[in-house]
């Protein structure tokens, strides 16, 4: 029998994760329906929330702390540790009720095998942490608006913002704004993080496994009056290879796999983005809109005539064949991005289709450019990544198809990231994933005083009714009419081809079939409160 690549890597695989996995099950005192069990590739570097800024340190932290505020998975606001809130008039002052029986984690802090309730000072302890230049949290820049936060009674909390920000509400979801006892001033959250979450800290061996404990003073109950979670335990494994991490989850130790990887997408999914029939019975895949924007990106003060150009701009925006992209590339996974920058699922997402794919307008703007540049072919340089070399070089074949010529140059993503808000690259794969369910955010990348690197306009893109328009959005707190004067910036943006947007991502999740209740949200957030193992 003739063994493939794909097994011999199967083999590999196997090897490398069987001793990891089974001392992992070996230690568990709970069934194996009592254990959550994921893999976290990219390692964990802290369980502080206030450091929680990528997927990463969010998911762990979102099973160990609250915030004020929550997201359903329609992205609409809802409470959390408050009851309720009212804003000023001016919309400049929030004040919340908070609830009256959340308890902290039991820990020595509190006394022996103690707790004690939640109130509004750890709620200023925590969100004035934010505000701490001592603490260093890349999360500071949600507090940068606030004027003032205080206790007005032990479960009243009032925050007063510099100017009114009608999107404040949604800032406060994100998990930099976790509440935390205020004696975790002195306590290491390597070894003793303290929330108020479903999971409790267990034990954290560095490189190998994470383990959460049920909190069993959970103040949340399902409909029927249920304690919340159902879970006795989370386990988090860090395997470094991505292909390790899929072997063990088809061979059923592990029961979640997130996102598609070019190791195993065609093993997984077919090119329409359905699970190869040989899964269908092991294997649950789910996917929804993702609050995440793929796009080439062109620094439009660069030194060079083709940036210039809003004709040659446009004609690579005509030019990409976004479907066969998403098609051959991410297997389905993701949705042409031919309606504007503001993505699928989100308030603001334009109807109407602006770059369809076009290559004979593609050609004639090209053939246009050139009578306009004394016949000189246009020339553009595109950074990358390696992970991202790929999509790259389907760009460089398509717009050469149309009469321009591309360099594709990779590069490690620090120096990418450090050139691009430098100003010294002609143009760059990136991406941008909303830090709050506002198409502001995303907005926000094309108003001037944003210029990198004090902001993150990497395009330099500069128009002044846009600016106008965003400056004013920023006053109205009805969203209906903020959605109206979004829809009126991102048709700024692209009338102006001001970026390439490649494609509205999606979420895609992977569950074993007896993992029910995990859901699925926008922010692909990792909510295990409801989670049940069959």
């Amino acid at each position: 029998m003739k063994i493939t690549n794909f097994q011999v890597r199967i083999i590999l695989c196997l090897l490398i994760g069987f001793s990891l996995l089974s001392c992992n099950k070996a230690e568990s005192k709970y069934s194996d329906d009592q254990v959550f069990r994921y893999n976290e590739h990219a390692n964990v570097n802290s369980l502080d929330p206030a450091f929680a800024k990528d997927l990463r340190n969010i998911w762990p932290a979102n099973q160990l702390y609250n915030g004020l505020v929550q997201l359903d998975d329609q992205l609409n606001v809802q409470p959390d540790l408050s009851t309720d809130w009212e804003i000023s008039e001016d919309g400049k002052t929030y004040a919340f009720t908070l609830r009256e029986d959340v308890y902290f984690h039991k820990n020595a802090v509190f006394g022996a095998d103690s707790t004690r309730l939640m109130q509004a000072k750890d709620v200023v302890f925590s969100l004035k942490r934010l505000q701490d230049p001592d603490v260093a949290s890349p999360g500071s820049w949600v507090m940068r608006n606030v004027k003032n936060i205080q206790a007005t009674g032990n479960h009243k909390v009032e925050i007063e913002l510099e100017e009114a920000f009608p999107a404040f509400l949604g800032l406060l979801s994100m998990t930099f704004c976790s509440i935390i006892p205020e004696e975790m001033e002195d306590i290491s959250f390597h070894e003793n993080p303290i929330g108020t979450g479903p999971f409790k800290f267990k034990r954290w061996a560095p490189n190998e496994k994470l383990v959460f404990r049920k909190n069993e003073l959970y103040f949340e109950k399902d409909k029927d009056g249920n304690s919340l979670p159902y879970l006795e335990a989370v386990a988090i494994t860090f395997l470094p290879e991505k292909q390790s991490e899929f072997m063990q989850f088809a061979l059923g130790n592990l029961d979640f796999l997130s996102g598609l990887d070019a190791s195993y997408k065609d093993e997984l999914l077919t090119f329409s983005g359905d699970l190869q029939p040989k899964y269908e019975d092991q294997i649950k895949v789910e996917k929804a809109p993702y609050l995440n924007m793929e796009y080439i990106g062109i620094t439009l003060d660069f030194n060079s005539p083709e940036v210039h150009s809003e004709k040659l701009r446009q004609a690579l925006n005509y030019g990409v064949d976004r479907k066969n992209m998403i098609r051959f590339l991410r297997n389905g996974i993701g949705f042409p991005a031919e309606n504007g920058f503001i993505p699928k699922g989100l308030p603001g997402f334009g109807e109407e289709q602006r770059y369809t794919y076009n290559p004979k307008k593609a050609e004639s703007l090209i053939k246009a450019y050139r009578e306009e540049n004394q016949g000189i072919k246009p020339k553009i340089n595109l950074a990358t990544t390696a992970q991202y070399l790929d999509i790259c070089e389907f760009l460089q074949r398509e717009w050469q198809k149309i009469g321009v010529d591309v360099e594709v140059e990779v590069m490690p993503a620090s120096t990418l990231l450090q050139q691009r808000s430098a100003g010294k690259l002609e143009s760059f794969r990136a991406s941008w994933v909303a830090d709050y369910p506002d198409a502001q955010n995303y907005l926000s990348l094309f108003y001037s005083p944003n210029f990198a690197p004090e902001g993150p306009n990497y395009t330099h893109f500069k128009n002044e009714e846009f600016d106008r328009i965003y400056e004013k959005s920023l006053l109205i707190p009805e969203p209906e009419e903020r959605v109206l004067l979004y829809k009126k910036m991102d048709s700024i943006i692209m009338n102006n081809a001001a970026v390439v947007p490649l494609y509205y991502d999606e979420v895609v999740r992977f569950t074993r079939k007896n993992v029910n209740g995990l859901g699925i949200n926008p922010q692909n957030l990792l909510d295990l409160r409801r989670v049940k193992k069959e």
